[in-house]
């Protein structure tokens, strides 16, 4: 359907508004008249007035002049209409008027297709393209790079390489504009083999080819090869924008190169880029993965206006740095100042509060998650599940696993790893047939899971058939499974085995082999084999105080105190220092922290008679304070007291002072938990009549009736 010829013709779905209320800079009456009109370029008028208009009714009242005066087919004018129609986003008018226009040229086709985009309406920006080609008009240089933008936010790899084919059949494989859209489609498409032959067939990179080829690599996951290609650019002519700056950070962030990042940003500052909002997001997600989170959060101060990406970052840096606490205030200021949470958003907030070990908090978590959209967002609810079994609460992980409607393998692997996390072998096996049975094919962490149960619940040949079952899946074990099955033999006694398995290993053994071995040569006192394991820690982690304190504690367990103040040298010559011990009990939903021999509580002379009365009961049950594995220093005297005033023992006795009886005691201890510790907690839990539920470095440990559900077995 084409214009009506005459303005009396013309229909307004709306009458146009006096032309006096539109505050244009000049008007029309008489501007048009038979004596003046030749003296007017018609053209540059309309484009002059459609320059300065700022609302769409101004669009309304051009067009019925546009009909007055005859040049409602004039097509400069009307591709000028088309594109501040965009602009004033009105793409609606934009595509009735270019429906209208009779005959339309390639500028008239690729305004209506630059407006689609403009909006990002990219399935209208392919469905003009390609009635542009039923209507045998030729693109040309400014068509493409819409039309390939719209085929890589579409990921329609299949129709991209169409018009591929059509750059070359028009001639344009030399154009730079058009190869950087095509080297830019391709990237977003996950095809960065085919980007990089583009790339490669540049004869003219400018910053935009650099950019489209890094970022390509840098969201792929290859971050070290978008380092290296950033690494030419700067050998080259051509200087980084803030947009390249942005994917060369987020490279460094997934390799964690602080100081690299750091140069970086300094590089942002010297060439005045710093403020740009999604470099200052690039800059905070960076701090906050490598552990600068005072670093990130100062970055994260400075932003005018946040958006969830942001907040994202530093929840995500919060919590994945142990800074448990300021990742909940920060979820809970998101909420209060009306932002909306994403799946993200929720996820390192879950974890965060499975690093903190309430279950008050876990259980308002669940209560937000349960009220929102992410109900039943899969990541999520395995989140859900991994922090309540964290909290101690494998019952509520059940729960929270049974509501899932379609369970994948990864729902299913977070909850044998729950069982696994608790010592509860035989739940964890039958679950896993449960999988099978409904058809769902275990992965690497289903088997990590497996052993690791097995291997806390002194399930040997059951752990030892799941590792060698791996291949029947297709499952590569990894460093993980190998030291699984290190633990699982080291626990049951069986060190030499362990010792040959680790021989046998088709790969170099980590830290986390060696260390499994070290640990249960501790447990069996078998010295030789675990100043061996200790050396190789050494050398792999030299750093990580954990192995020195290992090994003195072996040294201690065997009474070679030669051999304790040998590694106590070794350690001061290295600056280190061992970690010291702390344990949180939650009370009324709040947290409470204690070190040995603690006395800053406000009721610590209650806690300490409680404590007294704790020991005097433990007493009166035979108890008896084994002080081999304490420092040797010490008199025995000085050693049982030091013992009786473990953190978890105050811990305790501040929960029987502050809860009613019956109620269940939860404790998180940083350490692991000691022999002394572990003994007294089962006598004091079947006196006292209460569950107490502690979680140490390596497990939980449910105490009631005087048994703890490892049995014995850490």
């Amino acid at each position: 359907m084409s214009f009506p010829t005459t303005i009396k013709q013309r229909a307004f779905k709306f009458p146009p508004p006096p032309l006096k209320n539109l505050n244009f800079p000049f008007t029309f009456p008489q501007l048009f008249s038979s004596s003046s009109r030749s003296s007017i370029d018609e053209e540059s008028f309309y484009t002059s007035l459609l320059e300065k208009s700022s609302h769409k009714v101004h669009l309304s009242q051009i067009h019925n002049q546009l009909y007055i005066h005859g040049l409602q087919n004039n097509g400069f004018i009307i591709t000028k209409f088309i594109h501040v129609s965009s602009k004033l986003k009105d793409i609606n008018y934009a595509r009735q008027v270019f429906d209208e226009f009779p005959d339309k040229y390639v500028f008239l086709w690729n305004a209506i297709i630059k407006g689609y985009s403009m909006h990002n309406i990219l399935d209208k920006v392919v469905e003009m393209y390609s009635r542009m080609q039923r209507a045998f008009v030729s693109p040309d240089t400014f068509t493409f790079p819409h039309v390939l933008k719209a085929c890589g936010g579409l990921r329609a790899v299949g129709y991209g390489r169409a018009v591929h084919a059509q750059i070359f059949r028009h001639g344009f494989e030399d154009d730079v504009v058009v190869q950087n859209a095509l080297l830019s489609f391709y990237v977003k498409c996950g095809e960065n083999c085919l980007g990089r032959i583009i790339f490669e067939g540049l004869s003219n990179r400018n910053v935009v080819s650099w950019t489209s080829i890094i970022s390509g690599y840098a969201q792929s996951g290859q971050p070290m090869e978008a380092l290296r290609i950033f690494r030419d650019m700067r050998g080259s002519d051509v200087k980084p924008d803030w947009i390249a700056l942005v994917s060369v950070l987020k490279a460094y962030s997934d390799v964690e190169e602080l100081s690299q990042g750091r140069c970086l940003h300094g590089l942002a500052i010297k060439i005045g880029h710093e403020f740009e909002p999604d470099l200052q997001i690039a800059l905070t997600s960076l701090y906050a993965k490598c552990g600068q989170v005072m670093a990130a959060k100062s970055l994260f101060d400075q932003m005018k206006s946040g958006n969830v990406i942001l907040w994202n970052a530093m929840i995500s840096g919060f919590a994945k740095n142990g800074h448990a606490n300021e990742a909940l205030e920060l979820f809970t200021e998101m909420i209060s100042r009306n932002f909306q949470p994403d799946a993200v958003t929720i996820q390192s907030s879950v974890l965060a509060s499975a690093q903190l070990g309430s279950l008050e908090q876990a259980k308002w978590m669940d209560n937000y998650v349960d009220n929102s959209k992410f109900r039943d967002n899969l990541i999520v609810s395995t989140a859900l599940i991994d922090m309540y079994a964290k909290c101690g609460s494998v019952e509520s992980a059940r729960k929270v696993f049974n509501r899932i409607a379609y369970k994948d393998v990864v729902v299913w692997s977070a909850m044998i790893m729950g069982y696994g996390l608790h010592g509860w072998g035989r739940e964890a096996i039958n679950l896993f047939s449960e999988m099978k049975d409904a058809g769902v094919r275990p992965n690497d962490v289903t088997f990590l899971g497996l052993i690791t149960a097995c291997s806390h619940s002194g399930l040997v040949e059951e752990g030892w058939e799941f590792f060698l079952s791996m291949k029947d899946y297709g499952v590569e074990p990894h460093q993980k499974h190998f030291a699984g099955v290190v633990d699982l033999l080291g626990r049951a006694g069986y060190l030499e085995k362990a010792h040959n398995f680790i021989t046998a290993l088709p790969a170099e053994p980590g830290v986390s082999v060696w260390g499994a071995l070290l640990s249960a040569c501790k447990v069996h006192r078998r010295v030789t084999l675990g100043e061996f394991a200790a050396e190789k820690l050494f050398t792999l982690d030299p750093l990580n105080t954990g192995h020195y304190v290992q090994l003195s504690n072996l040294y201690a367990s065997a009474r070679m105190w030669d051999g304790v103040a040998k590694v106590r040298v070794l350690m001061k010559s290295k600056g280190l220092n061992k970690d010291l011990g702390y344990s949180n009990i939650e009370i009324n939903g709040k947290l409470q922290t204690f070190r040995i021999g603690d006395k800053s509580h406000p009721r610590s002379d209650e806690i300490y008679k409680k404590l007294e009365w704790l020991e005097m009961r433990l007493l009166e049950c035979g108890f008896m304070t084994d002080t081999e594995s304490a420092l040797h220093d010490l008199d025995n005297e000085d050693k049982e007291v030091t013992l009786c005033n473990h953190s978890e023992r105050l811990a305790i006795a501040c929960g029987l002072i502050s809860t009613s009886p019956g109620t269940t005691l939860r404790i998180t201890k940083n350490l692991r938990a000691c022999v002394n510790c572990h003994l007294a907690t089962k006598l004091i839990s079947k006196f006292v009549n209460r569950e107490i539920v502690v979680r140490d470095a390596n497990r939980f440990h449910h105490f009631k009736d005087g048994n703890c559900s490892c049995g014995d077995y850490w």
